[in-house]
């Protein structure tokens, strides 16, 4: 069945976890002036890393319902009415409440966050439904999936600031698409998407060599899965971190393509365009102005 979790995927998702978050705190550990230096236009390395474990600290309470306080109480009807056009907003907020900024303190919590969430989610079931943005629901293992892909995605960002190397290992940079975002629309996907309204029927299949083949069916707003092979208008071939960035938008799509590591044929290519500006991700994470104003 597709979006199927398996003992092998839900094992990879821990592994890739513990690696990937070893990983960003070395690289932000060796960062000089981690509280100035930038990391983008917006944020400096000190923000991105606290911007990374807000998100940590969130799951540590979704994780655990009822036992662990929501970390932004100020900010949780954005969390619960969170679309994909708000989500900067939303991470603004969040900011704020959060002004850790000094760099040793910010990684000591995110070191203990991974380390909260590792053993609380030892002895659960991978598939088991979490709330998560916009009314939306995720597995367990979509949970630990996509704070993968936020190590990643801002690691890059650092590591390109600072002209550090970073490596975005494919089979943990898929773990985003095959465990997040299929478990997120397998189950419910709340408002993200924003209203629902009438539209047409948009099928795209996606294929790598680190996923299990789907289609994604976009029909009025929302999006549902199916089994490929039953007639898509776009078959798209995709790298998973070459995915991931242009979804995120630290890469152009026409870059993507160019690389020959995202392609795309059927007999209705002129639909994509269509799909991809419905069915998107935040593009821009980051706050219009910096999360905490410049002394």
């Amino acid at each position: 069945m597709v979006g199927t979790i398996t003992v092998g995927q839900w094992q990879q998702s821990r592994d890739a976890l513990r690696r990937t978050s070893a990983r960003f705190l070395d690289l932000v550990t060796s960062v000089p002036d981690a509280d100035r230096r930038p990391a983008t236009r917006e944020w400096t390395v000190a923000d991105t890393v606290a911007h990374v474990r807000s998100i940590a600290t969130l799951y540590t309470a979704l994780l655990q319902p009822g036992q662990v306080p929501h970390p932004f109480p100020r900010a949780e009807s954005q969390i619960d009415n969170a679309t994909v056009d708000t989500v900067a907003e939303m991470n603004e907020l969040m900011l704020r409440q959060f002004t850790e900024r000094d760099p040793r303190v910010l990684t000591k919590m995110l070191a203990d966050d991974v380390d909260c969430i590792l053993e609380v989610t030892e002895q659960a079931d991978p598939a088991s439904p979490i709330p998560w943005l916009g009314g939306s629901q995720v597995p367990v293992a979509g949970v630990l999936a996509h704070l993968v892909n936020e190590l990643l995605i801002h690691g890059w960002d650092i590591a390109r600031a600072v002209k550090a190397r970073w490596q975005l290992p494919a089979p943990d940079a898929a773990l985003f698409f095959e465990l997040f975002l299929v478990g997120l629309i397998r189950r419910q996907q709340g408002g993200l998407l924003g209203p629902q309204r009438p539209g047409r029927r948009i099928a795209v299949e996606f294929h790598s060599r680190h996923t299990t083949p789907v289609t994604f069916v976009l029909r009025d707003r929302r999006v549902t899965l199916e089994d490929t092979g039953q007639g898509a208008d776009v078959r798209l071939s995709f790298d998973p971190p070459t995915l991931n960035l242009m979804l995120f938008g630290r890469i152009s799509k026409l870059r993507a393509a160019l690389t020959g590591k995202i392609t795309a044929r059927g007999p209705r290519l002129w639909l994509l365009p269509e799909f991809l500006r419905i069915v998107h991700l935040p593009e821009n994470s980051y706050p219009k102005t910096p999360a905490i104003p410049e002394m």
